[in-house]
């Protein structure tokens, strides 16, 4: 089976510290961003494909072509038009079923192997108050209706899509959905008209950490070293 790992941003919000390293490959607990991942993808993922670009090289110099038994392909992206044109980049690459997931944000194994119980899936994370992302919609059998994007500010508990998804290869045969006022096309509203089609399940995360700014950074090294010294103790 096949990941997707999408690395190809610029990372501004982490500046000044992505001046010169791209952000998936700074460092939290002593490993960079992009090792953590690849630590957590099930057994069943033999081949990652990353999709890079801003200082892209950093990456595949520090990786090579494979990492721990799994082999590492890259594919370049000049121009960063959203997490849809990012993936579509894959697209000729793609064998079957597979995962699609963002290169600075960690996740967990187990949460890895729920969303692969799945043939169509996505990680979503319960929010409540002020959020903003992609919030999920439910069909009344708990799979995707609608993902909307923006300012959420809701006091019942409600699930926000956090980017790792697991497609199939008909994805790529929907057209990728346009951003409204920007020169992005989304891949979870991509998914959203394929869900018209398929069952897309949702999958509550149990983990998930995400590194959006400096501050984020210094928290996910003390959520990583507290959860290490407790998987150590079990």
């Amino acid at each position: 089976m096949q990941a997707v790992i999408l690395a190809a941003g610029k990372g501004v919000r982490m500046r000044p510290l992505t001046h010169d390293i791209p952000k998936p490959m700074l460092k939290a607990a002593g490993k960079n961003l992009l090792e953590h991942k690849l630590d957590e993808l099930p057994n069943d993922v033999d081949e990652v494909i990353m999709i890079i670009g801003y200082l892209g090289k950093q990456i595949s110099d520090y990786f090579g072509h494979e990492y721990k038994g799994r082999k590492i392909i890259y594919v370049e992206q000049p121009e960063l038009l959203g997490t849809g044109k990012a993936l579509w980049l894959a697209k000729d690459k793609i064998r079957g079923k597979f995962i699609s997931l963002m290169g600075d944000d960690i996740y967990s194994r187990e949460d890895l192997k729920q969303c692969l119980a799945h043939d169509w899936a996505v990680l979503a994370q319960k929010v409540q108050g002020p959020t903003r992302g992609g919030r999920i919609i439910l069909k009344p059998d708990g799979h995707l209706q609608e993902i909307i994007e923006g300012e959420h500010n809701h006091e019942r508990e409600h699930l926000m899509n956090i980017g790792l998804f697991v497609l199939q290869p008909d994805i790529f045969n929907y057209e990728l959905v346009k951003l409204p006022d920007r020169e992005e096309w989304g891949l979870p509203q991509t998914l959203v008209k394929a869900a018209q089609d398929f069952d897309v399940k949702i999958v509550p995360a149990s983990f998930w950490l995400q590194v959006t700014d400096v501050n984020d950074l210094k928290k996910v090294e003390e959520i990583l070293k507290s959860r290490k010294s407790r998987l150590l103790t079990l």
